[in-house]
């Protein structure tokens, strides 16, 4: 079994934040392969499903921790152990204020660069799991950190976090069948970043 988790806070008044975007992610993926409707297990929104792979089907359980961002290994460490999932069958997927905005990287183990809900999963289970990085950028001023990741994304961001959402979803037959780099390599052909420079023939 594979756990997909995204990290975001609950409520609506945070729904459309930044620091949000690894909610919106995983929904997508739900969304596009028929998951279950919500179930409220392990202090999160629980959905099940399976994804299709060239391999056959992958049985996926889809986690949102509803405990506030600094508590989310809480939530992740309790479905994990209850079901047995070993590290490398985890992906947690997450804003990242180190990376422009519609960048997409895949990562396994390594730090946390100040993001708090890394840091609680980190400290429930060590820090051997995959990260999907959804870049949101940074604001330029440390101080304008916390405004920044707490407020929504802008009307011109929209087009990006939506072709985004549906790549991380449309590629994660890849992601399913443990192929990691190239589900990191379709989501960007498929959502290229706003920053990226323009493919030549």
């Amino acid at each position: 079994m594979l756990l997909i988790v995204g990290l975001g806070n609950p409520g609506a008044k945070y729904a459309n934040n930044r620091h949000n975007i690894g909610f919106m992610a995983v929904d997508a993926l739900a969304d596009a392969h028929g998951f279950s409707a919500p179930k409220s297990k392990f202090s999160g929104s629980v959905r099940e499903g399976f994804i299709e792979t060239e391999g056959g089907r992958v049985k996926a359980l889809i986690l949102k921790p509803m405990t506030f961002m600094n508590e989310s290994g809480r939530s992740v460490g309790a479905a994990a152990q209850f079901y047995k999932i070993p590290k490398d069958k985890i992906v947690v997927f997450h804003d990242e204020l180190d990376l422009d905005a519609g960048k997409f990287r895949m990562k396994l183990g390594g730090g946390i660069a100040g993001h708090n809900g890394l840091r609680s999963i980190k400290a429930q289970m060590g820090a051997e799991f995959y990260r999907a990085r959804i870049g949101i950028g940074h604001p330029g001023r440390k101080e304008q950190v916390h405004s920044h990741v707490l407020s929504d994304f802008a009307k011109s961001d929209r087009d990006w976090v939506d072709a985004l959402l549906d790549a991380c979803a449309r590629a994660s037959d890849l992601l399913a069948a443990g192929e990691i780099e190239k589900y990191q390599t379709k989501v960007n052909h498929l959502a290229p970043s706003p920053t990226s420079k323009p493919r030549r023939n």
